[in-house]
């Protein structure tokens, strides 16, 4: 069976380095990493007495990984002002979370080489539970600095909608 249903002729996997990050409608700016979407199920091990001397297993709760967003220090405050939703520091008692608004649903969209949209994840009812405002400062280093946003999520799925685009051939100039 091929790889690739419209790009037939296609025998390399996409590559991890064209991607974009969609919250609230827009893009956020500057994403350069992230972390892997992962799910795992618990196995619940269960038997019958009449069984054999071995358990049979069936799957269990599902739970999704929290995902880490990374770019470089900006002044853009999006980061900031969407971790600050679940903990705000000095904001008065009973007004350091906003209980209204600190989740949010994101896309995670990856491009093939040509810059074309080919595959997209939605995270659902995500929320900061760790943010990196500033990386360790080295006055010897030569680096850029990094901020990073770890998101819980309840869960994702990927977007069907999004299909396979017609990749495009170049031919040489005559």
């Amino acid at each position: 069976m091929a790889q690739f249903s419209v790009n037939t002729g296609r025998f390399d996997p996409y590559k991890n380095y064209k991607f974009r990050v969609k919250m609230d409608g827009r893009y956020v700016a500057g994403i350069s990493k992230v972390g892997a979407l992962k799910r795992t199920t618990e196995v619940v091990k269960h038997r019958e007495g009449g069984d054999p001397s071995s358990s049979r297993k069936s799957p269990g709760q599902s739970d999704y990984e929290a995902v880490t967003l990374e770019r470089g220090v900006t002044h853009d405050p999006d980061f900031e002002r969407w971790a600050n939703k679940v903990w705000n520091y000095g904001s008065g008692l009973g007004a350091e979370t906003s209980l209204k608004d600190f989740r949010k649903d994101i896309i995670i969209e990856l491009y093939n080489e040509a810059g074309q949209l080919a595959i997209a994840y939605k995270l659902y009812r995500c929320w900061p539970s760790e943010f990196q405002a500033l990386p360790e400062l080295d006055a010897s280093a030569n680096a850029v600095a990094i901020q990073s946003l770890k998101l819980e999520n309840e869960g994702w799925e990927r977007d069907y909608d999004v299909t396979e685009p017609t990749e495009p051939s170049f031919t040489e100039p005559a």
